[in-house]
């Protein structure tokens, strides 16, 4: 997944509204937009260095997008609307060991009445949902985790995934890291104990868990390696 402009650098200043940051650049202060519903927890500390991207749509109401910040000197990608990006790129070029040679490809697909799930795949006879969470938290050093707080609609996709699943469908929860100073992943179960027991006793009912963390470059943020994941 690539960047269409180089990024700008700047110096993280605050977050407000959900949505909005003050980034100082060149001795400005300058609002952009934060594309991360979550609480990003342990990024979000004053003088951060940060990377924005810049929109060319004079439409806009903000001008920038924060899309990378860097902790403990290492670049966390915050952007979760190009996390299925950077996921369809992996697909597209087998980086994905079990999503090799697939046959069909599509995303956004509706299941039942209101549940849309990232990618329906299908290899031979086989087909598979595949949902895809971002991940940013790191609290122990080399450990990524999720979720950084509760989240009622991630209990909703297993469940949903689940139902996929007695339909006759693989069923598969793809974490992505967008860092690269991690080597295992682990559930946040102090912060979102309901989401982990859930997700644990899925686990047991065929539900599928993949992590992989990202590569970054001046051009973009690529899928790299697969993780070792503990969730027990």
């Amino acid at each position: 997944m690539n960047f269409t402009k180089k990024l700008i650098t700047g110096e993280f200043i605050k977050r407000y509204k959900r949505f909005f940051v003050d980034i100082k650049v060149n001795n400005n202060i300058v609002t952009a937009h934060c594309p991360n519903t979550g609480s990003m927890m342990g990024l979000l500390n004053k003088g951060n260095k940060v990377w924005l991207s810049e929109s060319d749509n004079p439409k806009r109401k903000l001008k920038y997008t924060l899309q990378i910040i860097e902790d403990q000197n290492s670049k966390v990608g915050v952007n979760t609307h190009l996390t299925n990006k950077i996921v369809l790129d992996a697909l597209n070029n087998e980086l994905i060991r079990d999503f090799e040679n697939l046959n069909y490809l599509k995303q956004e697909v509706n299941f039942g009445e209101n549940t849309r799930f990232d990618f329906l795949i299908k290899k031979k006879t086989k087909k598979y949902f595949i949902e895809v969470k971002n991940v940013t938290l790191s609290r122990k050093k080399g450990v990524a985790e999720f979720p950084d707080a509760v989240t009622s609609r991630g209990q909703k996709h297993i469940l949903e995934l689940l139902k996929a699943r007695k339909k006759g469908y693989e069923i598969y929860l793809l974490f992505i890291i967008q860092r690269n100073d991690c080597s295992r992943f682990e559930l946040a179960k102090d912060l979102d104990p309901d989401y982990c027991n859930l997700l644990m006793k899925a686990v047991k009912k065929k539900l599928n868990i993949l992590c992989y963390d990202c590569k970054f470059s001046s051009k973009g943020i690529k899928l790299n390696r697969e993780i070792q994941i503990k969730i027990k």
